[in-house]
């Protein structure tokens, strides 16, 4: 179970007036972690002139995040066929989960879905996993 891992530390202006991790940047973080997938896998307007575009994503808000802690997100493909990309990232501050997100992207080349690249399926497919149970889940 292969797993790609992206790092990244809580900035000062990421921080509400509740002391904590405002809510979008958790959003950034995972998009960053995002990126960093393409990267790997050979995607992106720098690399292929393409990119994964979100067409649904669910997050998990588990805990509060402090000033200047270092974040670990891991991210596992779940699905990497077609124009379709089904991933989950887990944020962890010290080893603690602290918020998930599920993505569902379509790969676009310039502004139309088009099918993934024979080679990014290939790079995608090393870090395929098992779904995890919180994965596909609705708001109750």
């Amino acid at each position: 179970m292969a797993e790609l891992s992206y790092r990244d530390r809580v900035r000062p202006e990421w921080i509400d007036y509740n002391g904590h991790l405002s809510e979008p940047y958790y959003v950034l973080v995972f998009g960053d972690a995002t990126t960093f997938l393409m990267d790997t896998a050979g995607l992106g307007p720098h690399l292929s002139g393409s990119s994964l575009y979100t067409v649904e994503a669910h997050v998990r808000y588990l805990r509060e995040v402090g000033p200047d802690a270092d974040l670990e997100v891991t991210t596992r493909v779940l699905a990497a066929r077609g124009k379709k990309v089904r991933l989950c990232h887990e944020m962890r501050v010290d080893g603690d989960l602290v918020a998930t997100e599920e993505i569902l992207a379509i790969h676009v080349t310039g502004s139309r879905a088009s099918p993934l690249p024979a080679a990014a399926v290939e790079r995608l497919e090393r870090y395929l996993n098992p779904v995890p149970d919180y994965a596909g889940r609705a708001i109750a």
